[in-house]
């Protein structure tokens, strides 16, 4: 949706809607994960923090993958989250979408 009226002079203008912020630990299998983000998405961004988990701070980097797309829905972001999670071996997994923080847990 082009929130800003007609559509510019020389230029193309494209708005992504959609927001999708994975939360993933730099374990092994994580570089696998990213590269087939990559493959799949057109564009991402990739910010490594530090984290700060259940009171303390993870001995381990993290990496926030960021994706913007359109029509994504919400069970499928959690869906593959979840295939992620159990990818990376990880009790838990933050995924943001839309400005919403999901974590998908182990049963």
């Amino acid at each position: 949706m082009n929130t800003l009226g007609n559509k510019p002079d020389g230029f193309k203008l494209q708005v992504l809607e959609d927001s999708v912020k994975f939360y993933l630990p730099r374990v092994e299998g994580y570089l696998e994960v990213i590269r087939n983000m990559a493959r799949e998405y057109s564009g991402m961004c990739l910010i490594e923090f530090d984290g700060y988990f259940e009171g303390k701070l993870e001995p381990i980097k993290y990496v926030r993958a960021e994706i913007h797309t359109n029509h994504m829905d919400e069970k499928s972001i959690i869906e593959y989250a979840n295939a992620i999670r159990v990818s990376l071996k990880q009790k838990s997994l933050a995924v943001e979408f839309n400005n919403k923080m999901i974590l998908v847990d182990e049963e």
